[in-house]
């Protein structure tokens, strides 16, 4: 199997992708190419030699080939044609905006082109934070309490602490625990930086909380081993780029047979069918025994290779079960039964 990882992309998260990107090529065992977008867009063929931090931060990845994407791929121009670049599947590891706000699943489904990670609807219920709360409450699972604000609205009924994050941004990027009143208006002021609305929650010390990974394969499920991370208050934008970067296995939770069957069982209820071809994270809290869904993570950091025993036969079978869109006939015989009646 032959991957293109898709990253980077005009986003705030742009330089996690670069990080998660650099990680997979040490850990997908398989044959990769690198397809990079740009801030203004444009893509490029990175070879695999050169996946270093210092290539985009000092703008040489310009020198690298050209891509241009339309049906069928991507190509790159040869001396009187273009050639196409081959690949079996690509990979959408673009963080936040462009990858999981539904932009490149849109794109990748328009040219035809197979691809691991979010459709486009998938996407527009785990990018935007309160259409994540609709969703899992439709389906039966908890999540905890919450309002929203929009930029310019200040009062907030939640009673400290409580932590505010923007609505549609991952990373922990903009993300304040406001302990007392008179930290509240900056750390909307930062928040309002990012987005121009807010999720506000109650925060809750010392909760439990436990990441589980997985993909549906066919009729089956891949599950990730069950982490619980350990953390201060919560995972910050500096632990969260050392975060994306993890490539060696982290230890599977001490948590009970029974615990475990109610994660997978609230992970399934998630996925289900909206978020067939991708390789989710769903991070939970447990609080007094009942699980609760923190957030959705479609495009996990390095796709939670970390979690994994055998990552590369994961993403060799989801490969193999990728969604396909439905072929549907156009033969105008609407537009010809029409020109007979008026017999033209």
């Amino acid at each position: 199997m032959k991957y293109a990882i898709v990253f980077g992309g005009m986003s705030y998260e742009h330089e996690i992708s670069i990080v998660s990107a650099i990680a997979l090529k040490d850990v997908l065992k398989r044959e990769l190419l690198f397809i990079f977008c740009d801030a203004a867009r444009e893509f490029y063929l990175i070879p695999a030699s050169k996946m270093k931090s210092k290539l985009f931060s000092s703008g040489e990845y310009r020198k690298e080939a050209k891509l241009t994407l339309k049906n069928g791929g991507f190509y790159q121009k040869a001396l009187m044609k273009e050639k196409k670049i081959d690949f079996d599947v690509a990979v959408n590891l673009v963080h936040g905006g462009d990858g999981e706000d539904g932009k490149l699943a849109a794109l990748f489904t328009f040219f035809g082109i197979p691809f691991i990670g979010p459709r486009i609807e998938a996407s527009v219920l785990s990018f935007n934070k309160l259409y994540t709360k609709w969703y899992a409450a439709e389906l039966g699972v908890k999540t905890v309490a919450y309002e929203v604000l929009h930029k310019g609205e200040y009062n907030v009924s939640t009673p400290c602490p409580f932590i505010i994050k923007p609505l549609r941004l991952g990373s922990s990027i903009g993300v304040s625990i406001v302990k007392e009143e008179r930290e509240l208006s900056y750390a909307l002021d930062v928040a309002y930086e990012f987005d121009d609305a807010v999720l506000i929650e109650p925060f809750i010390e010392g909760v439990r909380e436990y990441n589980l990974a997985g993909c549906k394969a066919g009729d089956n499920y891949l599950f990730s081993i069950v982490e619980e991370p350990h953390k201060e208050e919560f995972l910050d934008f500096d632990k969260k780029y050392l975060d994306f970067s993890r490539t060696q296995q982290v230890l599977a939770a001490d948590i009970s047979d029974a615990l475990k069957k109610r994660l997978h069982e609230a992970f399934q209820k998630i996925y289900n069918t909206h978020f067939e071809g991708a390789l989710i994270r769903c991070d939970f809290f447990v609080i007094d025994d009942e699980i609760y869904l923190n957030e959705i993570n479609p495009i996990p950091g390095s796709y939670a290779n970390y979690l994994f025993e055998d990552f590369s036969t994961v993403m060799d079978t989801l490969a193999k079960h990728l969604p396909k869109e439905r072929k549907i006939p156009v033969d105008y015989t609407y537009i010809d039964s029409i020109q007979k009646a008026k017999g033209k």
